[in-house]
C-alpha cells in the first residue's frame, strides 16, 4: 500500500512536495490516511479548486478508503456522497484550517465557486457549513437576488449543506440562521424551513436577535407563513419597542415591508406606522433606488395619504434616480404618485428625458404606465406624447390589450393629437381589426370613446358595440350595465348622429340611453367652478339688471347640462328664462374651471371639447368663460365690461 502511493506521487512532479515522502515512509500502512492528511491538508487546501487539481484530490485521498490500495475509484466521482463523509465523526479540523478555509470562501466571487470547494473537503464542521451557506446567500444579494435561483437549490452538495446546518441549527449565527431563511424559495412546511423558524423563534424569545436580524427574519415569515404567523407578530412587537435611532436605512425599508404585509391590521400598528413615517424623513436621501419603489409601494398598500411630508420628500428623491429605476420600480413609483396624487413639475421634465433617451427600448408596460400617470394628472407632456406615439406605432405588436388601452386613452381625455395622429389611428384600427376578441368589452369601449373625443371617430366599430351581443356582453354576469359606460354609450351614439351623419348601421336603443353626462362619480362632464360661477352670476345681474334673465345649470334634452343658458329672440333681444317661445338663439356660458383644463395649461380636456363641439352642432351659440382671464379681472366693473365684450360683441346682434 505504502509503496503504491509513494510510486505514483513520485511521478506526479506538480503535487510533489518535501515531507510528503517522508511521512509515507515513517508511518505504518494502516495510518497512511491521517498521516497523509494532516501533512498535506494546508497545502491542498491553498490550491484553487480548478477541475484537474479537484479530481486529483478526489481520486487519490478518496482512495485511501480502498481496500487493497490500488483499485482507485474512477477521476471525478467520490467513491461514498459527500454527506457521508462529512458525517464522519473522526474527521475534524484544526481551528487555524477553519480560519482558513473561511477566508477562502469569503474570496470566493460564485456560487460555482463555492459549491465547487465545498465539493472538495472531506470534513465539513457546521460552523463551516454555515459560512458556505452564508456566502452562497451574500453573493445572490450582490447579483440582486434575494433568493437563490434555482440551480443553486437543486444542487446535491448545497443540498447537503443545509442538510447539515437543519440537523444542528444552534451552531449557526443570527447571521446564517436569518440570511439563509430569507434566501430559500422552497416549501415553507419543509423540514429545513421548519427547523429554521423554530431555532428563530427559540432566540427570538430569549431576545437574542438584533435589529438588523428582527427586521430579516420579519421579511422572510412574511413571504413564507404570511401575516397570520404568530412569530412574525412577536416580531413586529419587539420592533415596535426598539429605539428607531438603531436602525440602518435599509432595517427601515424592511420594517414597511413587513407591515406591508399586514394591511389588515394598520390600524392596530399605525402609532407605530407614524413614528416611523416620521423618523423616514431623516434617511430618504441615504435610500437606494430599490428602497424609494418599496417604501412607496408600502405606503400605498398600507393608505399612508396623511404622510404628506415623506411623500413629497420620496417624489424629490426620485426626480434624480428616474434613469436608475428598473422597469418594475418606476413602474411603482408612478403607480404610487397617481394614489397619491402627487405630481411635480421636475418629477415631469425627468420623466420627458428618461422617455426620450429610451426611445424605441422602452419598455411597453413602463409606457403604458408613464400614459397612465399622465392621464391622471392631467399632465399633457407633449414629448412624452409623441414619443410613446412613434413607439406605438413601430412596435404595436409588443403592447398587450390592456397597455394599448392605457396608451391611447390618454390622447383622447388630453385632448391632443400627435404629429404622427393619422399614422397612430391607422395602426390602432389595424390592430382592433386583427385582435378585437382579445379586448375585454368595457376596455374595448373605453378605448373607442377615447378616440371619438378627438374626433376619431371609430364607425367601422359602431356597428358591433351597438349590437345586442356587444351589450350583453357588456353587461357581463351583472344583473344591469354600469352607467359609464351606458353614458360612453350615449355620447358615441350622439356623436354617430352629430358628426357621423353618414352612419347607417344600427342605433343605440332609447332603453340604454341615459338622460344627463353630468352624474356624480361617473360623469362625463366636469362639474362647474363653484366659486368661479359665483362670481360670473354677480356680474350677469349687473349687466343684465336682473336674475330673471339667465338660467344655471340647464339639462338639455341631448344631455348636456349647460352652466348658464341665456336666451335670444329673433331680434337679438334678451328673454327671460322662463320663456319658451319665440326663442331663436339660445347662448350656452361655459364656466370653465382648473379643472376643466390640463394641469396648468390653457388646453381642454377631450369631454369638455367634444361637449362644446357638440352644443355648436345642436345650435348653441358656445360662449367659453375661462378661469385664466377670470383672474385678470380686478374688480367688478372689469369683470362687468368682460362679460359685455364675450356676449354683446361688435359683430353680434345681441341686445339688452
Amino acid at each position: 500500500m505504502a509503496f503504491t502511493l509513494r510510486r505514483a506521487f513520485c511521478h506526479t512532479s506538480v503535487f510533489w512536495m518535501p515531507g510528503a515522502v517522508v511521512a509515507l515512509k515513517i508511518h505504518p500502512a494502516n495510518n497512511v490516511q491521517k498521516a497523509v492528511r494532516d501533512c498535506l491538508r494546508v497545502w491542498f487546501c491553498s490550491l484553487q479548486p480548478d477541475l484537474f487539481r479537484v479530481r486529483f484530490y478526489h481520486a487519490y485521498c478518496k482512495s485511501f478508503h480502498s481496500e487493497n490500495g490500488n483499485d482507485l475509484h474512477p477521476v471525478g466521482e467520490p467513491w461514498f456522497s459527500q454527506a457521508q463523509v462529512w458525517n464522519q465523526p473522526e474527521q475534524t479540523l484544526k481551528n487555524e484550517d477553519e480560519e482558513m478555509l473561511s477566508r477562502r470562501l469569503n474570496s470566493f466571487a460564485s456560487f460555482e465557486e463555492v459549491l465547487s470547494f465545498i465539493h472538495t473537503l472531506d470534513t465539513l464542521p457546521v460552523t463551516l457549513a454555515s459560512a458556505a451557506l452564508l456566502r452562497i446567500c451574500e453573493i445572490g444579494k450582490r447579483d440582486d437576488e434575494q433568493r437563490l435561483p434555482k440551480e443553486v437549490l437543486e444542487n446535491r452538495v448545497f443540498q447537503a449543506l443545509c442538510l447539515r446546518c437543519e440537523r444542528d441549527p444552534t451552531h449557526l449565527t443570527n447571521a446564517v440562521l436569518v440570511t439563509v431563511l430569507q434566501s430559500l424559495v422552497i416549501d415553507p412546511q419543509s423540514s429545513l424551513v421548519l427547523s429554521l423558524v423554530a431555532e428563530c423563534q427559540r432566540r427570538l424569545r430569549r431576545g437574542s436577535l438584533e435589529v438588523h436580524h428582527l427586521c430579516v427574519l420579519g421579511e422572510s415569515l412574511a413571504r413564507l407563513q404570511g401575516a397570520s404567523c404568530e412569530t412574525l407578530k412577536l416580531v413586529i412587537c419587539q420592533l415596535q419597542s426598539e429605539n428607531l435611532e438603531t436602525f440602518a436605512p435599509e432595517d427601515i425599508v424592511s420594517v414597511y415591508r413587513i407591515l406591508q404585509a399586514c394591511p389588515e391590521e394598520v390600524d392596530k400598528h399605525q402609532t407605530f406606522l407614524n413614528t416611523v413615517n416620521n423618523f423616514s424623513l431623516s434617511i430618504v436621501s441615504y435610500l437606494s433606488p430599490k428602497s424609494i419603489s418599496h417604501v412607496l409601494t408600502a405606503l400605498v398598500a398600507l393608505d399612508q395619504t396623511h404622510a404628506r411630508p415623506l411623500l413629497i420628500k420620496l417624489g424629490k428623491s426620485v426626480v434624480r434616480y428616474i434613469p436608475r429605476f428598473t422597469n418594475e420600480e418606476l413602474r411603482q413609483v408612478l403607480e404610487a404618485f397617481v394614489y397619491f396624487g402627487h405630481s411635480d413639475r421636475f418629477f415631469t421634465e425627468a420623466l420627458e428625458q428618461h422617455v426620450a433617451a429610451q426611445c424605441f427600448s422602452l419598455d411597453p408596460a413602463v409606457a403604458s404606465s408613464v400614459m397612465e400617470y399622465c392621464s391622471r394628472k392631467r399632465i399633457l407632456s407633449k414629448p412624452i406624447f409623441d414619443v410613446v406615439a412613434e413607439i406605438f406605432v413601430c412596435q404595436s405588436e409588443k403592447f398587450s390589450p390592456s397597455q394599448i388601452s392605457e396608451l391611447i386613452e390618454p390622447f383622447g381625455k388630453l385632448n391632443y393629437l400627435p404629429p404622427n395622429a393619422p399614422a397612430l389611428f391607422r395602426k390602432v384600427e389595424n390592430v382592433l381589426f386583427a385582435h378585437l376578441r382579445h379586448f375585454p368589452p368595457k376596455m374595448l369601449l373605453r378605448l373607442l370613446h377615447s378616440c371619438s373625443l378627438i374626433e376619431r371617430h371609430p364607425v367601422n366599430f359602431m356597428s358591433k358595440i351597438f349590437s345586442p351581443f356587444f351589450l350583453q356582453r357588456l353587461q357581463g354576469k351583472e344583473s344591469y350595465l354600469d352607467r359609464v359606460s351606458l353614458a360612453q354609450m350615449t355620447q358615441l351614439f350622439l356623436t354617430s348622429v352629430l358628426e357621423c351623419p353618414f352612419y347607417k348601421g344600427p342605433k343605440l336603443l332609447p332603453k340604454y340611453q341615459v338622460k344627463s353626462f353630468l352624474t356624480p362619480f361617473c360623469s362625463l362632464e366636469t362639474p362647474m367652478d363653484l366659486h368661479l360661477y359665483k362670481s360670473v352670476v354677480i356680474g350677469l345681474i349687473d349687466l343684465l339688471g336682473s336674475r330673471l334673465y339667465f338660467a344655471s345649470k340647464v339639462l338639455t334634452p341631448y344631455y348636456y347640462t349647460i352652466d348658464v343658458e341665456i336666451k335670444l329672440d329673433e331680434d337679438g333681444f334678451v328673454l327671460p328664462f322662463t320663456v319658451d317661445e319665440d326663442v331663436h338663439t339660445r347662448v350656452a356660458l361655459c364656466i370653465d374651471g382648473p379643472q376643466r383644463f390640463c394641469l396648468g395649461s390653457k388646453h381642454l380636456l377631450g369631454k369638455e371639447a367634444i361637449k362644446q363641439r357638440h352644443l355648436r352642432l345642436l345650435g348653441y351659440q358656445v360662449v367659453q368663460v375661462p378661469y385664466h382671464e377670470l383672474e385678470l379681472l380686478t374688480s367688478r366693473l372689469e369683470l362687468v365690461d368682460y362679460l359685455q365684450r364675450k356676449l354683446f360683441s361688435q359683430s353680434s346682434t345681441v341686445h339688452w
